[in-house]
């Protein structure tokens, strides 16, 4: 069975084919035009390119920043403006008489992780997107959880937990309206504007890592406390989701020492006696998210 998942980003969509096994079979890039029209013939030729490098196959996957709104089946929060509003499952079932499964790519990311990744084996994974922002996603027994408001995952727009405003500092209200988000302090932008902020610096956030792994401390201590952040908002998600690993993805999951230093201070915001939490990093890394989208094709009663 070939299985086939697009990943649609701003700039690019990669179309991935796998085996029932995993193994990748064929990969094709191209540019994500600009405005709907051409977005849907842009994937018509490229589900016909891939084809005729493949064969047939009767349903794809798809994975992008956004979401389906279960009240009008139109597309929510999508960073493609242009595909706000829009019935994109429809329109390319229609086009492409297939079967099109859409799913958020933080979504998609954490099934690829759950299915064969660094999650495999696992009853609950819970995937963490630690870049530019800051997602996630929940994937049950290899079944992505999609949820009432299809928002599960989204933690980064959660308060931080233990808000102390001398200890971690304030911020300006986030683009969803709140303030002191999650995502404010642990992506890779809140991070660098919080160390920023406070020393008078302008460095972004790999420059700080690097510092702080020189021995620089103010640096060290910006890290350090990125640390006891990120334990207490996965704790507050294990309080409530239990899962049994979480795998980090993005920028931030590169720092080796995130790992060992996040699952010493986590154990201490859990609630449990004897805290029992895998933190890995993703197996595939920036293409998980393809994955997880051809992974989509195989779950046949996934909840999309």
């Amino acid at each position: 069975m070939k299985l086939v998942g697009l990943d649609i980003g701003g700039t690019k969509i990669e179309a991935k084919v796998l085996d029932s096994d995993g193994q990748e079979l064929f990969v094709h890039r191209v540019a994500t035009p600009k405005n709907y029209p051409d977005f849907l013939d842009c994937v018509v030729d490229l589900i016909t390119y891939v084809e005729s490098k493949v064969g047939n196959f009767a349903r794809i996957g798809c994975g992008l920043p956004g979401a389906v709104s279960p009240v009008t089946g139109l597309m929510q929060n999508a960073n493609s403006t242009f595909l706000i509003g829009q019935d994109v499952v429809g329109d390319l079932k229609q086009r492409l008489g297939k079967d099109v499964r859409i799913a958020n790519d933080a979504n998609c990311f954490a099934l690829s992780e759950a299915v064969d990744g660094a999650g495999a084996g696992s009853e609950i994974v819970f995937g963490v997107i630690l870049g530019t922002g800051c997602g996630g996603g929940v994937v049950i027994n290899q079944q992505v959880l999609t949820g009432a408001n299809a928002i599960s995952g989204e933690w980064g727009h959660n308060p931080l937990p233990g808000f102390e405003l001398e200890k971690d500092g304030e911020t300006g209200p986030c683009y969803c309206g709140r303030s002191h988000c999650i995502e404010q302090y642990l992506s890779g932008t809140g991070f660098a504007q919080q160390y920023n902020r406070k020393y008078g610096k302008d460095l972004k956030a790999q420059q700080i890592i690097e510092l702080a792994q020189q021995g620089d401390s103010q640096a060290k201590a910006a890290f350090d406390l990125y640390v006891d952040q990120l334990a207490r908002s996965l704790a507050a998600v294990t309080n409530i989701l239990d899962p049994h690993t979480i795998v980090f993805g993005g920028g931030f999951s590169n720092v080796d020492s995130l790992y060992p230093d996040v699952s010493e201070v986590i154990g201490k915001y859990i609630f449990a006696a004897e805290p029992r939490v895998q933190i890995r990093k993703a197996k595939y890394g920036d293409s998980s998210g393809v994955r997880g989208a051809a992974w989509l094709v195989r779950k046949q009663n996934s909840k999309l």
